[in-house]
């Protein structure tokens, strides 16, 4: 069973995370600080606002004082009020106003933009970066991960990141700006009244970092679990035909609802101990809002303030409070984002295959001699599994490799492509060990037709182009015809144009095996891999798949990991495997005449063909 992936369950330090990406932000620092610049450029504008109404609002006092002085302390009549005011002052004051607000209107919507395309290309880079990972990971990685956790990892993480970066960012760099900037014009105004603004911040920082470092476990947690849910999801999904007929569909939907479960409570936990941020800040900043109200009107009465600069203080108090309480509310954003961005980094930190040897050798007229020398192998490097494994095996041979289920017949495979490496001992191909060889070079040198029959969703010239983009179509023609497929395929309403769905369902298991045989003639390498599959065709289908087989493997070296064994009487070798060992070895018809282990596996299979 896969390993499920619980990166939530163990701690992990956000700190290096946030550092980790920053640090990828690198390549688009240029645009990210000219997006700075925007929006300092558009707090800047905005703040002057209550500055300049403030002094609108002193204007305005002064003038209906005047007015009030000249009528001897009596009110005058409206007309006389309203000559008495500065209109022209007034005005331009208006518009300076009015042309700032827009301006920071217009330097708020292109430091939105520029941070949107950065959001897009971070975006592309990571989706990038995890699909050249993918091609540089061990067969061993996929033997022990869930498929819909890597493709979570992929998608909704690489989403949350990049969806939340323009955001984030663009509204951290607004509230730092703004924060700044206010608190310099609030000093301007008074002193005395920006110590009282100032008291309510480090309280609000203090309770939002004890409610982040709460939510942290929490979103990460919903993170890996998402990653869990999705494999559970394209698991149920591609084997829905066993569910059904096993019945297992309460049993399924108890353990998807189980790991939703899960995912609800630690999604609603996480948002639960990031929402606190908000109240919390609100409190304390409607506070000391109060305690400003106070004390400024006080000031005000005293003739120590403008009424107009204590309007501004307040409002440029609400605004300081504004980011405060914005950073307060972001920060759950923040922390999904740092956890998305921490398992993308779990990621693309895992170790990939060794590298190639340099100098590397190759084999330029390959014959097809094949060693296994005192072969020792082990997944997990505690259970042996291939123990001095050594045979020869000559150019053109065809070897079947039989044995019960765990006798190490596909392991034999996985060391033979280089999937895995021995632990010691070495494989050789006309004497040049692989080991000595680029990978890439090894795998050229062998087709494979597995019993699991991939095919990807294309069209059927494109799936039988696979192993060779550089062929004809009539080499595919021939190379369909020797596989006895040519004649389906032009049956077929677009004949090789054909597009096969995405689950293969629209051809049947013989016609996909054909396929898969014919697309290793096209490819047409010089040794052969074969993983017999016929166990769930027609009689006639597996004789035309036999056929094919012989076809494709007439002069090549090919190893046959055989499942019924009627199918290699005509085998150069066979080797019997069991438990990691190879018991015997030999033709045929000398393995039943020495009525061993082999004599036993055939008599015992050939009996249960006659039963059925």
């Amino acid at each position: 069973m896969p390993r499920m992936m619980t990166g939530g369950n163990k701690p992990k330090k956000f700190s290096l995370a946030l550092k980790r990406f920053l640090g990828s932000l690198k390549p688009w620092m240029v645009p990210i600080i000219f997006a700075i610049i925007l929006a300092i450029g558009s707090t800047v504008c905005s703040i002057f606002g209550p500055k300049i109404l403030g002094e609108m609002t002193d204007t305005a006092v002064a003038d209906y004082g005047a007015a009030i002085t000249q009528a001897g302390g009596q009110l005058p009549e409206p007309e006389a009020l309203s000559a008495a005011l500065s209109w022209g002052k007034l005005g331009e004051l208006a518009l300076i106003l009015i042309g700032l607000f827009i301006l920071s209107a217009i330097l708020n919507y292109l430091e939105g933009v520029i941070l949107s395309i950065v959001s897009a290309h971070y975006a592309r880079k990571m989706r990038s970066e995890i699909l050249d990972k993918i091609s540089r990971l061990p067969i061993s990685y996929f033997d022990k991960h869930q498929f819909g956790d890597t493709l979570s990892r992929m998608s909704n993480d690489v989403s949350m990141v990049s969806n939340t970066l323009a955001d984030v960012l663009s509204r951290v760099m607004t509230s730092i700006a703004t924060i700044i900037g206010i608190l310099i014009m609030m000093m301007t105004i008074s002193f005395n009244l920006s110590l009282i603004a100032l008291i309510a911040v480090p309280f609000s920082l203090l309770f939002v970092s004890l409610v982040a470092k709460k939510a942290q476990n929490f979103f990460r947690s919903q993170q890996a679990t998402l990653g869990n849910l999705n494999s559970t999801i394209e698991e149920d999904y591609s084997g829905q035909a066993i569910i059904k007929a096993n019945s297992y569909e309460p049993t399924a939907v108890e353990k998807f609802s189980r790991t939703n479960r899960h995912l609800y409570d630690a999604s609603w936990r996480a948002q639960f101990y990031s929402s606190l941020a908000f109240p919390i800040t609100n409190i304390c900043t409607n506070l000391s809002y109060v305690a400003i109200c106070i004390v400024g009107g006080r000031m005000a009465i005293d003739g120590k303030l403008l009424i107009g600069s204590v309007q501004a203080f307040l409002q440029y108090v609400s605004q300081f409070n504004r980011p405060v309480t914005e950073v307060s509310q972001i920060a759950s954003n923040i922390q999904q984002t740092l956890a998305a961005a921490e398992r993308i980094y779990e990621f693309l930190d895992e170790t990939e295959e060794s590298a190639d040897p340099e100098p590397s050798q190759t084999i330029a007229n390959i014959s097809g001699a094949v060693e296994f020398h005192e072969v020792n192998f082990s997944y997990d490097k505690v259970r042996p599994i291939i123990r001095d494994f050594s045979v020869k095996i000559k150019p053109g041979m065809q070897v079947a490799i039989v044995g019960p289920t765990g006798a190490g017949k596909t392991t034999i495979i996985n060391l033979l492509m280089r999937f895995y490496d021995p632990d010691t001992g070495y494989i050789s191909i006309d004497n040049i060990p692989t080991r000595e060889m680029k990978r890439s070079d090894v795998r050229k040198l062998f087709g494979m037709v597995l019993q699991d029959t991939w095919l990807f969703s294309g069209t059927i010239e494109e799936n039988l182009k696979y192993g060779n983009h550089h062929a004809t179509h009539e080499d595919i023609v021939r190379a369909t015809d020797a596989s006895s497929i040519h004649h389906f395929i032009e049956s077929l309403p677009q004949g090789y144009n054909t597009v096969i769905s995405e689950d293969s369902d629209n051809i049947s298991a013989g016609e996909k095996q054909l396929l898969t045989i014919a697309r290793a003639m096209v490819a047409n390498p010089p040794m052969m891999i074969l993983d017999e599959a016929t166990s769930n065709v027609d009689t006639r289908t597996e004789q035309i798949i036999q056929d094919a087989f012989n076809k494709l493997t007439h002069g090549r070296t090919a190893f046959v990991i055989a499942h019924r064994l009627s199918t290699i009487r005509n085998s150069d070798l066979i080797l019997v495997m069991k438990e990691g060992n190879i018991v015997e070895h030999g033709t045929h018809d000398t393995l039943l005449a020495a009525n061993g282990f082999y004599s036993e596996l055939y008599n015992s299979q050939f009996a249960d063909d006659e039963d059925a």
